[in-house]
C-alpha cells in the first residue's frame, strides 16, 4: 500500500461533531496538529464549557448548532471536505442524530463523511451479539444509501482500558483475567494514537470504505508477559470460564442489571469482551502502517505508567 502524506492542504476544513468528549477532543488536536481548520459543532449549553474554551485555545472554530435541526446543521457543514463525528450515546444519538448530521453533509455537499465508529470490527459479528454495535450497524445501513464517501475507522479496544473499566489487568491479584483461549489475538489502540490515525484519514481523501488499525495485536498470554514486565512482579493467568459461561454471565447480569438507558452498563462492558475473545470481532487487513508520521503506543507502556 502506498504510504500516505501526514500534511493536509491548508484549505481543508474539518467538520467535527462530538468535539467536547473525550475522543473528540483529541480529534481535534490532532487535526490542528496536521494543518487543518477544525469546525467543532457544539450544542448550545456547551458553547461556553471548559471544552469549548479549550477548542477556541487550539484556534479551533467552535460553532453551537441544534443537532435536532437539519436546516442549521447543513449551513455548519458548508464548506467542509469531510465531517467527522466521534457523537457517543445510544440510539437517539448514533442512529437519529447521526442520519441528521449525514443527511447535512449531503444536502452542503460535502464529499466525505467518517461515522462514530471506533470499535472492534462489528461487520463480521452477528446481530445481537453486542447492543452498541447493533446501533452502529443500523446507521451503516443508512449510510450505505447515502451519496457520499464513507469510512469507518476500527480500532480494535482503546488499549486505555486495560487500566480501567476492561477487567484482563488486574494487579492488585497479580492476575490475567480472560475467558477462552489464552492464545486468541486481541487488538488494542490508545484513544490518542486512534485519534490521530481518524485525524490523518480525514484529511486523506483516498481513503477506502473501512480502516483497521491496531497500535498492538497481543494475547492473552502476552498480556501476562507485558504485564510481567510493567509492574516489576510475575502475573499469572485466571481462566474464569470458557465463552459459553461468558455468554451465560452477560444474560444474567443483563437480567438483573438492565440499565438499558445507560450507554456501557456492565453487560455491555462484557459483550465487548465476548466480541474480542472469540475472534468474531478481529481486526483483518490491517491498515497500521497506512500513515507512517504514526508512532504507536505499546501495552506496556500504557501499563507502566500505572505501575
Amino acid at each position: 500500500m502506498t504510504d500516505q502524506t501526514a500534511s493536509a492542504p491548508s484549505s481543508s476544513t474539518i467538520v467535527l461533531a462530538g468535539a467536547t468528549g473525550a475522543l473528540g477532543l483529541l480529534i481535534a488536536h490532532h487535526l490542528r496538529r496536521r494543518g487543518a481548520a477544525v469546525r467543532a459543532l457544539v450544542r448550545p449549553e456547551s458553547i461556553h464549557k471548559a471544552e469549548a474554551e479549550s477548542l477556541r485555545l487550539q484556534g479551533v472554530e467552535v460553532v453551537a448548532v441544534d443537532f435536532a435541526n437539519v436546516p442549521a446543521l447543513t449551513q455548519a457543514c458548508t464548506g467542509a471536505s469531510c465531517v467527522v463525528s466521534a457523537l457517543s450515546g445510544l440510539r437517539d444519538i448514533i442512529v437519529d442524530t447521526q442520519t441528521r448530521l449525514l443527511d447535512a453533509a449531503v444536502a452542503a455537499g460535502v464529499p466525505r463523511f467518517i461515522p462514530s465508529d471506533f470499535s472492534a470490527d462489528f461487520t463480521r459479528l452477528p446481530e445481537g451479539a453486542n447492543r452498541n454495535f447493533d446501533l452502529r450497524r443500523e446507521f451503516q445501513r443508512r449510510l450505505a444509501q447515502a451519496p457520499i464517501q464513507a469510512t469507518s475507522i476500527f480500532n480494535g479496544m482503546f488499549m486505555d482500558l486495560l487500566t480501567g473499566q476492561a477487567p484482563l489487568v488486574q494487579p492488585g491479584i497479580g492476575r490475567i483475567v480472560y475467558w477462552g483461549n489464552a492464545e486468541q489475538p486481541l487488538d488494542f489502540t490508545t484513544m490518542v494514537d486512534t485519534a490521530n490515525f481518524t485525524a490523518a484519514a480525514a484529511l486523506d481523501s483516498s481513503t477506502p470504505r473501512y480502516l483497521r488499525v491496531a497500535g498492538q495485536v497481543a494475547s492473552i498470554r502476552q498480556l501476562q508477559a507485558e504485564a510481567s514486565a510493567a509492574f516489576g512482579q510475575p502475573f499469572k493467568l485466571l481462566r474464569v470460564g470458557g465463552l459459553g459461561f461468558l455468554a451465560g454471565m452477560i444474560k444474567v447480569t443483563r437480567a438483573v442489571v438492565p440499565a438499558e438507558k445507560e450507554v456501557f452498563p456492565p453487560w455491555q462492558g462484557m459483550q465487548y469482551m465476548h466480541n474480542m475473545l472469540s475472534g468474531q470481532a478481529k481486526l483483518l487487513h490491517l491498515d497500521t502502517s497506512r500513515y507512517p508520521d504514526i508512532q504507536y503506543t505499546q501495552i506496556r507502556e500504557v501499563l507502566t505508567r500505572q505501575a
